[in-house]
């Protein structure tokens, strides 16, 4: 009976020590469940998911915006992944503008793991309008959205560049932005996202527009990042587009463990061209966007990119 005991014991220790399950499970937090940002988070999953054979669970949470993921960083563990642009985690970890009065130790701990695609500045007309440039916009109808990144976006540059108070600010949704355009309704609309756009590809196929560049002294008084979307992206487009750009990141904090962050990090890289087949807003994304990532990247993804050769600063570190 002793024997029988101290065997049964034995075998509760070795169990008890043994992990329930080899699978990682994370967290992915990003965006609107109608935004292509919470696609690209469910092509993450799957890719993750298939790669690692089941071995990584990815669960997509819907997101009301960026600001919301940082904040969350206060109360959660380590399986926690966050998109936002890099900016508002300066912000935050400064206790500035909207982080104001509501700063926390945990915004310290928040470290990058990889650049997903960017959200990118689209002034769209259509060719009926003959406007290809900002002073063109004047005397034209512009629907520029209500409460986005791109409305808010769109409404500066018109007062940056000098058309704002010769524009006419139509009342009409976003969604409704391609029909408008068809119908006359609008000579033009504003909208930020990833490349290539999906309202602007169908505008561009169903009407015909022209996207509106920006000179080099333009970009500089957005204060944006430069961002060149290649010729023969959109139907019509011959020529390269100049536009601006808000970059979006990936991020944990030091809670995750290395080799989670390592895994995450690696099978994306991995998994990008597989990606980039089924959705092309993925194309836009390569090893220049690693400059992007102005805070410290998470010394499990670090390991990867130290790996797999890729150029890091020693602030990235």
């Amino acid at each position: 009976m002793k024997f029988s005991h101290l065997t049964a014991a034995v075998a509760v220790a070795l169990l008890t020590a043994m992990p329930a399950s080899a699978e990682t499970r994370v967290t992915y937090k990003s965006a609107k469940s109608t935004s292509s940002y919470y696609q690209m988070a469910v092509q993450i999953a799957e890719a993750m998911g298939k790669a690692s054979d089941g071995e990584i669970s990815v669960t997509i949470e819907e997101s009301q915006g960026s600001v919301q993921n940082v904040m969350e960083v206060r109360a959660r563990g380590g399986d926690y992944v966050f998109t936002t642009p890099p900016v508002l985690v300066k912000l935050a970890q400064g206790g500035k503008a909207m982080f104001e009065g509501k700063g926390d130790p945990a915004f310290d701990d928040i470290r990058a793991l990889f650049p997903i695609p960017s959200l990118t500045m689209h002034f769209v007309m259509s060719e009926a309008s003959g406007a290809t440039t900002f002073d063109d916009l004047k005397g034209k109808t512009i629907l520029l959205g209500k409460g986005s990144f791109g409305a808010r976006e769109g409404e500066k540059y018109l007062g940056l560049f000098g058309v704002q108070d010769d524009v006419t600010i139509a009342d009409v949704e976003l969604s409704n932005a391609v029909p408008a355009l068809k119908n006359g309704q609008i000579d033009g609309f504003v909208t930020a996202g990833s490349w290539p756009a999906p309202n602007v590809v169908e505008a561009a196929a169903s009407t015909g527009v022209r996207v509106v560049s920006l000179s080099d002294a333009q970009i500089a008084e957005t204060k944006r990042t430069k961002l060149v979307i290649p010729a023969g992206t959109y139907a019509g487009q011959d020529e390269d587009i100049v536009t601006t750009s808000l970059p979006v990141v990936a991020f944990t904090t030091t809670k995750m463990d290395d080799d989670t962050a390592y895994q995450l990090t690696k099978t994306y890289w991995e998994q990008k061209a597989t990606m980039t087949a089924s959705a092309k807003w993925w194309g836009g994304v390569d090893a220049d966007l690693m400059a992007n990532i102005t805070g410290k990247i998470h010394p499990g993804a670090l390991r990867y990119y130290e790996e797999a050769g890729f150029e890091i600063t020693d602030d990235q570190k």
